[in-house]
C-alpha cells in the first residue's frame, strides 16, 4: 500500500471510534399499535409535568450511568442483570442553580430480587443546562 494513503486512512478509521451511533426506540407493529386506544386527556390523578430543561438533563445523565445497549458481562446473575436495565432505578431531579441541574439515580428498592442489600447503587449527576455537559458525578 502506498505510505501516502496509509495515515490519511488510518486517521479516518480512528475517527470512526469518535462517532456515536443513535438508535431508534423500537415501536410496536402497525397491527399493534393501532388496537392501543389513547385517553382524551391523561389521568389527572397521576399525571405529572417534568419540564423540558430537567427531561433532557435525566436523558443525558441516564445515557451515561446507563448507557443504551450496555449489557452485562457474559454468565451474569440475575441480580447483575437487573442493575444494568435503565428501569431497575428512581430518578430524582431538581435545579441547584439556574445553570445545574442535579439528577440522582437510586435503585429501586422492588427492581431487583436480592438475597443480600445492594448497598449505594446510584449516582448523582451535576448537569449544566447551558452547554449540556455533565460537570461533575458524585457516586
Amino acid at each position: 500500500m502506498n505510505r501516502k494513503l496509509l495515515f490519511p486512512l488510518c486517521l479516518l478509521l480512528s475517527g470512526c471510534s469518535l462517532l456515536q451511533w443513535y438508535r431508534r426506540p423500537e415501536h410496536a407493529p402497525a397491527e399493534e399499535a393501532a388496537r392501543f386506544q389513547f385517553p382524551l386527556e391523561l389521568p389527572a390523578d397521576s399525571r405529572m409535568k417534568v419540564p423540558g430543561v430537567m427531561a433532557t438533563a435525566i436523558q443525558l445523565a441516564m445515557d451515561d450511568f446507563r448507557p443504551p445497549g450496555a449489557h452485562p458481562h457474559s454468565g451474569a446473575t440475575a441480580e447483575e442483570q437487573c442493575l444494568y436495565r435503565r428501569e431497575s432505578y428512581d430518578v430524582f431531579a431538581s435545579p441547584a442553580s439556574q445553570e445545574v441541574m442535579l439528577v440522582r439515580f437510586v435503585l429501586s428498592p422492588e427492581a431487583c430480587d436480592s438475597k443480600s442489600p445492594v448497598l449505594d447503587m446510584g449516582a448523582t449527576y451535576a448537569i449544566d443546562v447551558q452547554t449540556w455537559r455533565i460537570l461533575a458525578i458524585q457516586p
